[in-house]
């Protein structure tokens, strides 16, 4: 409709649900009347910043596609749900980790972030950070309840910065990364409950064997990309597992032998 003022809705203390989506709104002010607010839609506007009075049942949020360009002044504590993609959000560092205790689903898909730190969310289960310019991976050890994690489309070449109190972390989407080497991937093994992972479209992807090699590094892995894994991939991983671990102690007795 084409709106650029909701001062009107001052007037409506009681509303819940507000969709003010494809307008073209810079100033969301006249919303801080609305104490009872559960859930907030105010896509497609022109807004330059999520700044907004505190509000305390306020449980979902939507920010997408706008112009904002930090996380700052976002406080409501029973918030639950937050979606920002198609921002222009450089960095997580805004984030008010003291107020957002209820966060849990965090969208940041189509931003212009190159870098996780700032992301120091306890309560967070699914956080979407797909099609940004994300090189390094930081502040990741809050993350204790991550369950999802979409990295699809960034500029990652290692994978540093995993932890093992990520210890709820099941699905991880690295596809179309710069990830090079099968080593990379062995920094995974940190993470005790990670089931799904995909790779495609890494260079690593490439490498001969790729599948069984990501299984002899990740034997707790039950879907590779799109594939979930068969039992005689299982036991030909364990086979090739057993062997190399076999000549690895031969070539160790060597040596103490030389010495």
């Amino acid at each position: 409709r084409d709106l650029t003022d909701i001062s009107l809705l001052k007037c409506f203390i009681h509303l819940r649900y507000v969709d003010l989506s494809e307008n073209k709104l810079q100033d969301l002010s006249p919303l801080s009347s609305l104490t009872h607010l559960l859930w907030l839609k105010v896509d497609r506007n022109l807004l330059i910043s999520a700044c907004m009075q505190e509000l305390p049942y306020l449980q979902i949020i939507s920010f997408a596609h706008n112009r904002i360009k930090d996380m700052e002044g976002i406080t409501h504590p029973r918030l639950a749900n937050l979606s920002l993609k198609g921002n222009k959000i450089q960095t997580a560092l805004g984030l008010s980790h003291g107020q957002l205790f209820s966060l849990q689903i965090l969208e940041l898909r189509g931003n212009m972030l190159e870098s996780t730190a700032g992301l120091n969310l306890p309560k967070l289960k699914h956080l979407y950070l797909a099609q940004n310019d994300i090189q390094s991976l930081e502040g990741l050890e809050g993350l204790g309840q991550l369950t999802t994690l979409h990295l699809r489309d960034n500029q990652l070449e290692t994978l540093d910065g995993f932890c093992s109190s990520m210890k709820c972390l099941q699905y991880l989407n690295l596809r179309n990364n710069g990830i090079s080497s099968l080593q990379e991937v062995a920094k995974l093994q940190v993470l005790p409950m990670l089931q799904a992972l995909v790779l495609l479209d890494n260079p690593c992807s490439d490498e001969p064997n790729y599948r069984l090699e990501v299984l002899i590094l990740l034997p707790h892995l039950q879907r590779l990309d799109k594939e979930l894994f068969e039992q005689d991939e299982r036991a030909e991983a364990n086979k090739i597992h057993q062997k190399r671990q076999e000549e690895e102690k031969v070539r160790t007795a060597r040596r103490g032998e030389e010495k």
